[in-house]
């Protein structure tokens, strides 16, 4: 069994997907938000197909693969999973990749939920409406963590513009930080690559203004 994810345990003692989870959500659903804990918490992977009010590809699609047009929606490709509703997607997640146990705070059924929803209420919908872009070919990748308000930013300008995105989750206690340490030379996040374009980039007013440039119709 593994030790529930703290700033000094080791995460990779937990099962890890050999492909990223995917869901599909959108940054201004405080149900969304609960997953997106979980996910920071397990310090999981997740391929993220945004689902903003309005979008033309991945909200249909969700409604074709599951019947229901409802988020967050879970595809694990490991397990042949799918399922709606956080909670439920957030026990699998705990005993799938975790030691099974779920943070007190995110099993507080409807306090979580307006707890969550407080947390987005600063934000005045963002990430929440489909703001028409051109689709990528390959999903932009992203270091990020959920509780950031930085990576919040640039996380709310990929989920308007409907760009399917990989996050490295990197909350606090993550072994992810030391390796990109090792690798960049310093720890920052919200850093984007886009394997479309070649580039790599720091800073969420930079990242928001070139997903923009680069992906806005």
């Amino acid at each position: 069994r593994c030790r529930k994810v703290k700033e000094t345990s080791k995460v990779g003692q937990c099962p890890r997907p050999a492909k990223p989870i995917e869901i599909y959500e959108f940054e201004g659903c405080p149900f969304c938000r609960k997953v997106r804990e979980m996910v920071s918490v397990l310090d999981l992977d997740v391929l993220y197909y945004p689902c903003p009010k309005g979008s033309p590809t991945f909200r249909p699609k969700v409604l074709e693969m599951g019947g229901k047009r409802q988020f967050p929606y879970m595809v694990d490709p490991n397990t042949g999973v799918a399922m709606y509703e956080s909670d439920d997607i957030i026990n699998y997640l705990a005993k799938t990749y975790g030691d099974g146990s779920v943070p007190i705070m995110l099993k507080l059924g409807l306090l979580t939920t307006i707890t969550a929803g407080l947390a987005l209420s600063g934000r005045s919908g963002k990430g929440s409406s489909y703001t028409p872009a051109k689709l990528p070919s390959q999903p932009i990748e992203i270091w990020a963590y959920e509780g950031s308000p930085f990576c919040k930013i640039a996380r709310e300008t990929l989920v308007e513009l409907e760009l399917p995105h990989l996050l490295h989750s990197c909350a606090r206690g993550s072994p992810k930080r030391q390796d990109f340490f090792k690798k960049y030379g310093l720890f920052q996040a919200p850093y984007i690559e886009d394997p479309n374009t070649g580039v790599k980039m720091f800073e969420s007013a930079d990242i928001v203004e070139y997903l923009r440039a680069t992906y806005a119709a």
